[in-house]
């Protein structure tokens, strides 16, 4: 069973006066706590604003047990690793039970995503970016359609005639868009309706 996160409660005639009682007890800046205002009291002293708050850290530490857990909870288990950086964090998991974890075409591994991001929804109330990946599957399949984007790319500057790709989720999607925008020749855009939405990548005009 996976115990119930840390959270912190504070108080303060005003929730800026309570924000900056959780910042001097925890020795955390305001974006590393997910704060949510729980209630005001109005007593004979005054009012009184009750905030609850998740350090990031203690979030980050949550979400690996959670992944653990659903995991084992497969039958499996694993090894998993965290890089933080400034604006996301990454949850990398290393199993001998990669593609099974996987799935065909990365759909186990979009529902873990999924699972994951609903849990976090639950517990803060503004965004956490994370990604998950398994043994680097998300990484190297980045890396194949950057190639894909760019080989294609170069064959529709030549011919001059647009070149449909396979359907793709929103994820890959902004892969190929990201990876051409800079492009002078050529531009992309998203057709079709989900789950069949595909890029198209088009010649410039002169």
């Amino acid at each position: 069973m996976l115990e119930m996160i840390e959270k912190s409660k504070y108080t303060g005639r005003t929730k800026e006066e309570a924000i900056n009682q959780a910042k001097l007890s925890l020795q955390e800046t305001e974006n590393n706590l997910y704060i949510r205002e729980l209630e005001t009291k109005t007593g004979l002293f005054g009012k009184k604003v009750e905030i609850e708050v998740i350090c990031r850290d203690d979030l980050i530490t949550y979400v690996k047990k959670f992944l653990k857990q659903l995991i084992e909870n497969m039958g499996l288990s694993s090894n998993l690793e965290v890089k933080k950086r400034e604006d996301t964090v990454l949850f990398t998991i290393y199993s001998d039970h990669n593609s099974i974890l996987i799935g065909k075409n990365g759909r186990t591994l979009d529902a873990i995503t999924t699972i994951t991001k609903q849990m976090v929804q639950n517990l803060v109330n503004r965004p956490f970016h994370f990604t998950i990946d398994i043994g680097e599957y998300k990484k190297q399949h980045e890396n194949r359609l950057v190639r894909l984007a760019k080989r294609v790319a170069k064959e529709v500057a030549s011919s001059k005639i647009e070149a449909k790709l396979d359907p793709m989720n929103s994820y890959e999607r902004r892969i190929i868009h990201t990876t051409l925008a800079e492009n002078k020749y050529v531009r992309t855009e998203s057709e079709g309706e989900e789950p069949n939405r595909y890029v198209v990548i088009k010649p410039k005009e002169d």
